[in-house]
């Protein structure tokens, strides 16, 4: 520990944020790094606690605390204070694959346990790890780690998201020979089509890719696993046939659907994901150009979701030029400060205002968040949204319950469904006879990855359902050490 006292001379110190004047008139990302020195500072405030509940990952009263990654986080934080790039990644590195990603869209599960933060600010860990791992591709730190002997098995990954990246990196690097199919035309899954551009700019992923690749992972894009020929597909059964094992990380993208009786035909409504999808793509293909993507543009926006994917929909509708734009939220709106039976270190339950309803408020001059309401009915003209029927809504004995006298009309001619989802895409596994759970999910035994099909895996969001980047990464880890020891008899990984 290099300075014992750090935490007691250093305040928490976040990285700086363009403003939300200037950072709405784009889509790049918009949080600038602190100086050395700064960082070295806010590493000093890391306290090496004996018990560092920061990289435990416990559950408690069924919500997660700590890194589930389990990074070495005490030993890194001391390292970036004495300035050893070096040193720190090497630790970094040791339990984590991908820190460029989870160093910008992760929620911190590890500061929510910082020991610090018992009684004051918890150390800037999610920054700490951010400056880390950019400042090690910058002193050219990140170079390929190509392995020195080949096992002469080959895995299939089905799914480029960042728990079939995982299983891809962690196999390859054993000395496996990998294959990821990915049915878009970009790697990434959700960090690529889900995740907006202002928090993860794609050049990331592109440049892990080029790593990867340069380290011996093949991507084969275009390439839908289950699907007819004339869809770009590929017999899953045909991979089975010409690999050693498979691994199926096709994410949990089946949308929530809106419960109001014919929604799905009306001109106006769509699902959240399709919707981020067609601007990042826009915006890769020709700078939003082509006119391809869903556009808000002088628009009165409705989102039906509080959580982060209505909240990036908030953000990108805005840049986009909207009229008006407001989320609601079936739940109660949480308290602004933690509750005598929320303490430390459980999951903070208090509001967060994000980035979107931040730009909301200074686009629109209030909150955006409308609390305890649903949609009850859709208004149009000639299939046309024009506007919908808002109802009031309480939780009565564990049911929905409307509010009577409750309804209102709010005019809206782009509902976006950001509800979350139901589970996988059954026919990625329908071909090879995989069982679902009733929740839409891969059927493994508990904290297995091997399905009920003879070499065949899953790991991440279509294993646990939508999840976090973190856990899909922790996921795909797991999942490729299973994968490992099936080929090899044992696993050192």
């Amino acid at each position: 520990m290099g300075k014992p006292t750090g935490f007691l001379e250093y305040a928490r110190c976040e990285d700086t944020t363009i403003p939300a004047e200037e950072r709405i008139l784009n889509f790049n990302e918009f949080h600038k790094c602190l100086d050395p020195e700064k960082r070295r500072q806010q590493g000093a405030r890391c306290m090496n606690c004996g018990v560092p509940m920061c990289q435990s990952a416990i559950k408690l009263k069924g919500m997660v605390t700590g890194c589930p990654l389990h990074n070495l986080i005490p030993e890194w934080n001391d390292e970036i204070y004495h300035d050893h790039i070096p040193h720190a990644l090497s630790r970094l590195l040791k339990t984590s694959n991908f820190p460029e990603f989870t160093g910008r869209v992760c929620p911190a599960l590890c500061e929510k346990a910082c020991i610090c933060g018992m009684n004051s600010d918890p150390v800037t860990i999610h920054n700490n790890e951010l400056y880390l791992i950019e400042k090690a591709y910058e002193q050219g730190l990140m170079k390929p780690r190509i392995p020195k002997i080949r096992s002469g098995k080959k895995v299939a990954v089905i799914g480029s998201g960042p728990s079939g990246l995982a299983v891809a990196d962690q196999l390859n690097h054993r000395g496996h020979s990998v294959t990821v199919f990915e049915r878009e035309d970009r790697i990434g899954g959700l960090l690529m089509y889900g995740i907006p551009n202002m928090k993860l700019q794609k050049e990331v992923i592109e440049r892990r890719k080029k790593l990867m690749e340069d380290e011996g992972v093949v991507f084969k894009t275009g390439v839908n696993v289950g699907a007819a020929a004339s869809a770009g597909g590929i017999s899953a059964k045909e991979l089975l046939k010409n690999y050693d094992a498979v691994a199926f990380c096709c994410g949990a993208k089946k949308a929530r659907p809106l419960g109001v009786k014919g929604f799905d035909k009306v001109k106006g409504v769509h699902y959240a994901v399709d919707f981020l999808k067609s601007t990042t793509k826009s915006l890769l293909d020709s700078g939003l150009k082509d006119g391809t993507f869903i556009s808000a543009r002088d628009k009165k926006v409705v989102i039906v979701g509080g959580g982060d994917t209505g909240n990036d929909c908030l953000a990108t509708c805005i840049r986009h030029g909207c009229k008006s734009a407001i989320q609601i939220e079936m739940m109660p709106e949480p308290p602004k400060l933690r509750r005598a039976d929320n303490p430390w270190p459980e999951w903070p339950k208090v509001l967060k205002t994000d980035y979107g309803q931040q730009e909301a408020i200074f686009k629109f001059g209030g909150d955006p968040r409308i609390y305890e309401t649903t949609v009850k009915e859709l208004i149009t003209k000639n299939d046309k949204l024009t506007g919908i029927k808002t109802v009031k809504v309480k939780f009565k004995d564990g049911k929905l319950t409307e509010v009577p006298g409750s309804e209102e009309v709010v005019k809206c001619d782009l509902l976006l469904i950001a509800a979350g989802f139901v589970g996988c895409e059954e026919y990625s596994v329908k071909e090879l006879g995989i069982k679902l759970t009733e929740r839409g999910v891969v059927e493994t035994q508990t904290s297995d990855y091997k399905t009920n099909v003879e070499k065949v895996f899953t790991a991440g969001d279509m294993h646990r359902g939508q999840s976090l980047v973190v856990w899909a990464i922790a996921e795909g880890r797991e999942c490729a050490r299973e994968i490992d020891e099936y080929l090899m008899g044992y696993s050192n990984m």
